[in-house]
């Protein structure tokens, strides 16, 4: 078995990875849009209409000409005529014109001729109002009111398009609202239904094949005798994958035999869109997962070994055109390097837009060793540290071998100690990437 070549830094790993895969060309389908959250977009989206496509008030209060109520104040207010109520769910039967108002609810449609809302709470009714106030006169001469009309009292004044949403203000008819390969999330299930899609054209997820080995491994249903342990990694990294947006599909646990798994390999291959294997990565002589990878097909091995910890001996390669990756087989170094490597896969499979990082400022509250030229990344625990109202972060390195799973488990993220560092100190600001 070769020894493991130069040991690449995990970002020109993962360039070297990328740039072997060819375009994505996962399939798309079409699905109904009460389950599209989590997907990714395969095309563009346009709006069919402006939203909204009337204009509407986002406050509860009179639909006015903004200058009849120009100098409006406490001491001062202006007077205006109610001449009746904005229907919900209908286009108002009235038009207002100069000194009249109408009641209207939130998300009503604005009547014709008013071009701004006043909130209720600065008005105020006068009931039977049988003589003109002082200084009250419309545009046309009006100066006398019958006892049956209402005067709304307006305390304070309102500019043009002030508390109302216009037409197209939100999108304008033709508008790209969802670039393709967007995550589809609660607000654009809402965006979308408020456009009339009810279904959405999606990437199809990704197939990725998960290949257990070693003689020791079981599967977690059964009990372990001594020297055996239960299969974790295809249910961890099964779990990533699905969350990233794949379909985990689970191939099952090989022995130690070049053969069996060169052939459940293959089956994997020609089956999904990814394939990884867990154990089988080291340099001992008894792990084949490279020579079973340079088998499968063009180019085969890219890397042998990853300049991190944990997870040196992660093997990555492309065959014909699939990425086949191999995971150590300890269970943190596996879902460490999954974060790293198979999520990216998965997104450029998917076609998926850039997104930023989860991650949160926290200082470190112990120092922490590195060796220069590794990049290390450590779990860590956020702990809510001070007594203002403004939150801030301790971070709390979780200390525990790559075999340790609950290592993983117990933390909050992860830290990256970069290769140029020998260390980070106590109470230095750290970022920390949310898992």
């Amino acid at each position: 078995m070769p020894e493991f070549l130069t040991l690449l830094p995990p970002d020109e790993a993962r360039t070297l990875l990328l740039s072997h895969l060819s375009q994505p060309t996962i399939d798309s389908e079409s699905i109904d849009m009460l389950h599209a959250l989590g997907r990714f977009t395969a095309s563009d989206t346009f709006a069919p209409h402006p939203l909204p496509d009337f204009p509407r008030t986002t406050v509860d209060g009179y639909a006015v000409r903004a200058r009849d109520t120009f100098g409006a104040t406490d001491s001062l207010p202006a007077y205006l005529t109610l001449i009746g109520e904005v229907p919900m769910g209908d286009t108002p039967s009235f038009e207002i014109g100069a000194g009249q108002c109408a009641l209207i609810h939130t998300g009503g449609m604005l009547p014709n001729g008013a071009n701004a809302v006043v909130m209720i709470e600065y008005t105020q009714h006068i009931v039977g109002a049988g003589s003109p106030r002082p200084g009250l006169m419309n545009e046309v001469g009006r100066d006398d009111l019958t006892p049956t009309q209402t005067e709304i009292e307006i305390f304070k004044s309102v500019a043009d398009g002030e508390n109302l949403i216009r037409i197209g203000e939100d999108v304008a008819q033709g508008q790209l609202v969802l670039p393709k390969g967007t995550l589809i999330r609660p607000a654009e299930i809402g965006g979308l239904m408020a456009l009339g899609f009810t279904s959405i054209h999606v990437a199809r997820k990704p197939r990725v094949g998960l290949i257990s080995t070693g003689d020791e491994v079981i599967d977690p249903s059964q009990t372990p005798r001594p020297g055996q342990v239960r299969d974790i990694n295809s249910y961890t990294l099964g779990a990533l994958v699905e969350k990233t947006g794949g379909a985990a599909i689970r191939y099952g646990i090989f022995s130690d035999s070049f053969q069996v798994l060169k052939e459940a390999a293959a089956k994997a291959l020609s089956e999904c869109d990814m394939v990884i294997i867990t154990a089988g990565s080291s340099a001992s002589t008894r792990d084949m997962t490279a020579e079973v990878i340079r088998t499968l097909g063009e180019p085969g091995v890219l890397v042998h070994g990853i300049n991190t910890r944990p997870g040196k001996p992660t093997i990555l390669g492309v065959c014909n055109g699939k990425a086949v990756i191999g995971l150590p087989g300890n269970p943190v170094s596996a879902l460490v390097n999954g974060y790293l490597f198979v999520v990216p896969v998965i997104e450029k499979l998917l076609g998926a837009l850039p997104k930023l990082k989860a991650t949160v400022q926290a200082r470190l509250i112990v120092n922490l060793p590195s060796q220069a030229g590794r990049e290390d990344w450590w779990p860590v625990k956020l702990v809510v540290s001070g007594q203002s109202s403004v939150v801030s972060y301790q971070a709390e390195p979780i200390f525990g071998k790559s075999n340790l799973i609950f290592t993983l488990a117990s933390a909050d993220g992860l830290l990256r100690i970069h290769p140029d560092a020998t260390g980070l100190s106590a109470g230095e600001m750290v970022e920390v990437v949310l898992i």
